[in-house]
This record gives C-alpha cells, structure tokens and sequence, in this order.
C-alpha cells in the first residue's frame, strides 16, 4: 500500500514537474486578467508616459496587467544612495512592459531584478590592445543589460526618455530589447522567433538595414536610425527598437520592408499612439 501511495506521489510530482509553466500561466491569468492599475497609478503614468495616454483602452488594459505582473515578479534594489519608490518602478515598468504588450506570459522569461542608480554612473570595463595587455578603466554609463538577467539603469535617462516620446531614444526600451535579443542564448540581434522562416527573413532584412547603417555613416548620408545602432548587430536590433517605437512613420517611410519585419516581431504598430 505505501509503495503504491509513493509511486502516485513520484508520478503527480513528475506531472506538476513537466506542466509547471503551464500551471504558472493558468495561475497568473486567474490572478491578473481583469486587474488594472489603480487611479494614482493611472495618472502619474499620464504624466510622465505620452505613449501611455495616446493608447487605445484596449492595449492599455493588456499593458496594465502586464505591469501589475511586472511589479510582482521583478525586484528593484536602488543604487548611488537611491531610494527606490513605487513610482519609480511603475515607471520603469510601464516602458518594459511595452515591447511585450502582445507577448504572453511570463512576459521577460530571464529577468529578475532592476538596479536603479539616480543618474549615469560610473562601471569598470577592461579592454584588450593588439598586444594581448588588458587595461581596466571606469566608463560612465546610461544602462546596462546583463546575461543573467539584471538590468542596471539611471533614473534620470529614464525619465528623459518619456520626456521626448519622439526624439528615437528611450533607456528602457533600449536595455529590455537586449534582454529580448539575450533570450535565445546569445546576444546577436536576433531574439527568438516562432519559426525557421522567420530566422531566415530576420537574416536577410536585418543584415541588410544593419550594413546600409553602417554605409549611410560612412558616406555622411541621413538616416533614421540613431549612429550607435553601427556599433554591432545586438546595438542595432536595441537602437532600432527604440526608433521603431518612437519614430515609426520615418521608420516606414525610409525602410518599409524593416518596419513590417519589426511590427511582425512586437506585433503592435506605434503608429496608432503617435
């Protein structure tokens, strides 16, 4: 009898084993579908997020409860002598939750906290010459995005990143589109897509506009993607989410077949909130 009761427990645990993420999602649509944000909540985000107020009612809804998610899963720890309060991390937040408003959950499958610091910061950063000597130097910096799952940000790029909804620069949606790319394993501005068609049209449309980047630079030609997007293809994939968001109709205008590459990835058009 106990043998049979140890092999009914081995089995239901080898079940909950292999539907735990099932579990999780059911679980998580129990708890958030239906929750929205609360009035105060509401309103700061109307304050300080113009892509927030020019949302339709139903992208907001799905964007709330992606942040309410957010809010209960990822952990903020202040940095520089920051304090860190509710409204910095719904701020922050809200602008994650954006790249995946159609993306289910759990929405940012490899991220667990958020360090805040109150403005640029200084890291420390090595570097190796032709020589083989590595040197190691403080760099001041905006944001970072780590493997592991850490994403580091300075508040004051991040509010200065809402403040000009249009000018093709946003810290948050910069550093959590690396996070995206980090997704697959690798870091190669690629993020993980559904079928081996679309890694084949990603390589084609993305190689392309990421070397027409580069040749624009080289021969002084304008282009809508920010010159930080030439640094490599994880950069670019970064720097071209924040335009695709921020400046989709120059976006469309100047590289229709990359602007439809991008709406079938994040699977929303900005150019409903502009």
């Amino acid at each position: 009898m106990i043998n049979i009761f140890l092999i009914l427990v081995l089995i239901a645990v080898v079940i909950t084993y292999w539907q735990w993420n099932k579990i999780k999602i059911h679980f998580w649509q129990k708890k958030y579908i239906g929750l929205t944000l609360t009035k105060s909540q509401k309103k700061l985000l109307l304050k300080v997020m113009p892509i927030y107020k020019n949302m339709t009612n139903q992208d907001r809804v799905k964007l709330e409860q992606h942040i309410l998610w957010f809010l209960d899963n990822i952990s903020f720890l202040g940095r520089g002598d920051l304090k860190v309060n509710p409204g910095m991390r719904l701020v922050v937040a809200a602008n994650a939750c954006l790249l995946v408003l159609n993306k289910p959950w759990p929405i940012y499958k490899n991220v667990k906290q958020v360090l805040l610091y109150p403005s640029a910061y200084y890291a420390k950063e090595n570097k190796k010459d032709g020589a083989g000597l590595v040197s190691f130097h403080n760099v001041v910096r905006q944001g970072e995005s780590w493997p592991g799952g850490t994403l580091v940000l300075s508040w004051h790029d991040v509010l200065a990143g809402n403040r000009l909804p249009e000018d093709g620069h946003n810290l948050v949606f910069h550093e959590f589109a690396h996070q995206l790319d980090q997704q697959t394993g690798f870091t190669s501005g690629t993020p993980q897509l559904k079928t081996q068609k679309l890694y084949k049209q990603w390589a084609q449309v993305f190689n392309r506009a990421f070397n027409q980047l580069k040749t624009h630079l080289a021969y002084g030609i304008p282009n809508v993607i920010h010159r930080y997007g030439a640094t490599n293809e994880a950069e670019f994939f970064a720097v071209l989410t924040e335009t695709f968001i921020e400046k989709p109709a120059q976006l469309q205008h100047q590289d229709p077949e990359l602007y439809q590459l991008m709406l079938d990835y994040y699977e929303f058009d900005p150019r409903q909130w502009v």
